[in-house]
C-alpha cells in the first residue's frame, strides 16, 4: 500500500474535494482520481461516493480514514526520529534563482552546515525554467525558485516568500524619464539627492513612458520576463530589452543608468537609500514575485525536506 495514495486519500476526505486535493497536493484532478482508484482497488472496497451534492465518504471510507491518518503521522514520526537520530551523510544537489542566493545563501548554508555537518552541497544557481527541469529529472534533490504554476505533476513545492517589485532607475535616467511626461512629472535633480521619498510619491501615467528606455530583465522565459512582455505587448512599439540572470550585473547596469529595471524590493533596498537608485511609480502597479521551494514527490528522504522547511523559516522570520 503506497503511503503517497493513502495521503491523497486523506486529502480528499479532509477537503472533501478532489479538486482541491489535487490543488494542495500539486497535482491534476486525473492524478488525484487515478491514486484513490488505485486504492480502492487494493483495498476491494469504493472509498468515496460522488454524486449532485459533492464528494463524501462512504461507509468503508469512514472506517479507513481513522487508520490512514495513523499510518502517516507513524511514517513521518519514523522519518524525523531517523533525521535526528542518525547524522545524515552524502552529497545534496541544491538549484537556486540568483534572486534568493543573493540574498539568503550565505545564511542557509550556515545554518545547513550547523543541522546536517556530514552533508556536502552542491550549490548551482540558475533561471526557474533550467531549475524545474534539473530537478525533474534527479539531477537536483531540492530547489528554490520563482513560483511557477506550470510545474510537472511529479514535483512538490511550498511557498517560501513573497517581495514586492518596484520599478527603479539612475537619478539621472528618472530625471529623464520625469521630462518626457511634460509638467505632470518633473524630477528637481537636487531632490534627487535630498529627498527620494518626494520623487517616489510621483507617478508615472502610463508604461507608455517607460517604453522610451532600455529596459532590464531576467533572461527570457522566466516569469518576471512574461511579465513585461505581456505588459509591453498592448504598445505599439516594444522597448528594447536587454536581460542577465545575475542579479549583481543588473543593479550594476541599472545604477550606471543603462535603463530602468523592474527588481523584488529587498534587492534594491540598499542602492535606493544610499542614492544610486529611483523608483519610478508606474499606474499597473505590478505583481509581487513569489518563490518556493521544490522536490520530487517520489522521493522517499527526509533531508530536501529538512532543508525546506528550515529555509521557509528563516525566509518568513526575516520577510
Amino acid at each position: 500500500m503506497r503511503l503517497r495514495n493513502l495521503n491523497t486519500f486523506v486529502k480528499v476526505a479532509r477537503l472533501g474535494s478532489f479538486h482541491a486535493a489535487a490543488q494542495q497536493l500539486h497535482a491534476t484532478q486525473p492524478t488525484i482520481s487515478a491514486r484513490i482508484s488505485a486504492l480502492e482497488s487494493e483495498l476491494g472496497t469504493q472509498l468515496f461516493i460522488r454524486d449532485k451534492s459533492g464528494t463524501r465518504l462512504s461507509s468503508r471510507g469512514i472506517q479507513l480514514l481513522p487508520y490512514a491518518e495513523k499510518l502517516l503521522a507513524i511514517s513521518q514520526e519514523m522519518k524525523q526520529q531517523l533525521a535526528q537520530d542518525s547524522p545524515q551523510r552524502g552529497i545534496l544537489r541544491i538549484g537556486i534563482t540568483d534572486t534568493l542566493s543573493h540574498l539568503w545563501l550565505s545564511e542557509l548554508l550556515k545554518h545547513w552546515q550547523n543541522q546536517h555537518p556530514l552533508i556536502s552541497f552542491e550549490l548551482i544557481s540558475d533561471v526557474t525554467p533550467t531549475l524545474i527541469k534539473q530537478l525533474k529529472d534527479n539531477q537536483l534533490d531540492l530547489a528554490l525558485m520563482v513560483s511557477d504554476q506550470t510545474l510537472p505533476e511529479e514535483l512538490v513545492t511550498a511557498p517560501l516568500c513573497s517581495y514586492p517589485q518596484h520599478w527603479v532607475a539612475s537619478p539621472d535616467l528618472a530625471e529623464a524619464v520625469g521630462k518626457t511626461l511634460g509638467d505632470d512629472f518633473m524630477v528637481d535633480p537636487e531632490s534627487v539627492v535630498q529627498s527620494i521619498s518626494q520623487i517616489n510619491d510621483q507617478r508615472v501615467r502610463s508604461v507608455r513612458d517607460l517604453a522610451q528606455f532600455p529596459v532590464l530583465s531576467f533572461p527570457r522565459n522566466t516569469r518576471p520576463w512574461h511579465y513585461l512582455q505581456q505588459l509591453f505587448m498592448p504598445l505599439a512599439e516594444m522597448p528594447v530589452f536587454h536581460t542577465c540572470s545575475s542579479v549583481a550585473s543588473l543593479l550594476t547596469l541599472v545604477t550606471q543608468g543603462i535603463g530602468v529595471a523592474l527588481l523584488p524590493e529587498p534587492i534594491i533596498r540598499q542602492e535606493m537609500a544610499a542614492g544610486n537608485l529611483v523608483k519610478i511609480n508606474v499606474a499597473e502597479q505590478p505583481p509581487s514575485l513569489a518563490f518556493c521551494c521544490g522536490w520530487r514527490l517520489d522521493d522517499d528522504r527526509i533531508v530536501p525536506q529538512l532543508l525546506a522547511e528550515s529555509a521557509r523559516e528563516i525566509m518568513s522570520d526575516k520577510a
